[in-house]
């Protein structure tokens, strides 16, 4: 449960990146690091928790991980874990990649401006791009990659990915579009910041 005389707003812009596994989010993530941004990495967090219990990274492992401190800790479990990195960052604008639900962007709002960027891919090129980077979590056929697209439904996203700020379809483009996209994005909404 959040406390939220506990904490209070700053100048801070939060911007969230969400999007179904493989739709491009890491790429965006990149282009906030180019502009010198903070970037999070929300996923961090659950797979250092595994590592800490002593699990593989494997997707079955990280997504229990994830489920595990969702049930125990409420649906902001994630995002609590993310929240000393946001909150320690000298710069005003921090990216966070991977958010899944609406109680994370709850937790963001206490401590900020939030902005939401959803990546949007279809599973045909999520899939061959989860499988193209050989990942240790990486499905290695559409069954697990199906499964994951589940659990990721049944935190929240949808609702999420409704809520946007803007969404970036990365269907039938370049990894150089997505980036020159996801820049145009970004620099819209920080134009008026200095970093």
């Amino acid at each position: 449960m959040r406390n939220k005389d506990s904490c209070t707003k700053s100048a801070k812009l939060i911007i969230c990146l969400t999007g179904m596994p493989g739709a491009g989010k890491t790429t965006a993530a990149e282009v906030a690091k180019e502009l010198d941004f903070d970037t999070v990495n929300m996923g961090e967090g659950v797979r250092e928790e595994a590592i800490r219990q002593g699990l593989l990274l494997t997707d079955k492992n990280v997504g229990s991980i994830m489920m595990e401190l969702r049930r125990k800790k409420g649906m902001e479990a994630v995002a609590q874990l993310a929240l000393p990195k946001i909150l320690s960052s000298k710069k005003k604008v921090v990216v966070v990649d991977g958010v899944r639900n609406f109680e994370e962007i709850e937790v963001f709002k206490d401590v900020g401006k939030v902005k939401i960027l959803v990546i949007h891919g279809s599973p045909e090129i999520r899939f061959e791009y989860l499988r193209g980077r050989r990942r240790k979590d990486a499905p290695k056929s559409r069954k697990p990659f199906e499964t994951r697209d589940e659990r990721e439904i049944s935190i929240g996203i949808v609702r999420i990915i409704a809520l946007a700020d803007e969404v970036i379809s990365n269907n039938g483009i370049s990894i150089a579009e997505l980036q020159e996209k996801t820049r145009k994005v970004l620099l819209k909404w920080t134009d008026y910041i200095e970093h």
